[in-house]
């Protein structure tokens, strides 16, 4: 039995609900009450599996707090990943994701984004960038 391939832009648009619902520290329960549906239901969108309807996006993107825009941001202007390859930027799009999904990559992204001096902000990518090399 095959099993069916979500379609990357669903993927880029869940991966955008999960990181925008994970940031303002909004459960899957509590956004699936929000817009009257199960946890499960939550699951399968932020992992592009079902597709989000126009009127759903908009139900979320109420709920959470941005404009429809949001959920488009940042998506490569190939969703084929195999058009992307040998390109300085191949799977930098999904890599960014990967990371941002995971515990350490939601932990630093929340952190950072509390600094409020933008010279400590500067530095500490300085700092990372440094240890990255």
């Amino acid at each position: 039995m095959n099993k069916k391939i979500p379609n990357p832009v669903d993927v880029h648009v869940g991966n955008r609900i999960r990181m925008r619902r994970m940031l303002i520290g909004m459960s899957q329960e509590k956004l699936g009450e929000a817009l009257g549906l199960t946890f499960q239901q939550v699951q399968k969108y932020e992992k592009g599996a079902n597709r989000v309807s126009a009127s759903r996006l908009y139900q979320m993107a109420v709920s959470l707090g941005v404009p429809i825009q949001f959920f488009f941001d940042d998506m490569p202007t190939s969703t084929q990943s195999v058009d992307l390859e040998g390109m300085a930027e191949g799977g930098a799009p999904d890599q960014l994701m990967d990371f941002l999904n995971s515990s350490e990559g939601f932990q630093l992204g929340r952190a950072f984004s509390t600094i409020k001096d933008a010279n400590i902000r500067k530095r500490v990518l300085d700092l990372v960038k440094s240890l990255s090399e």
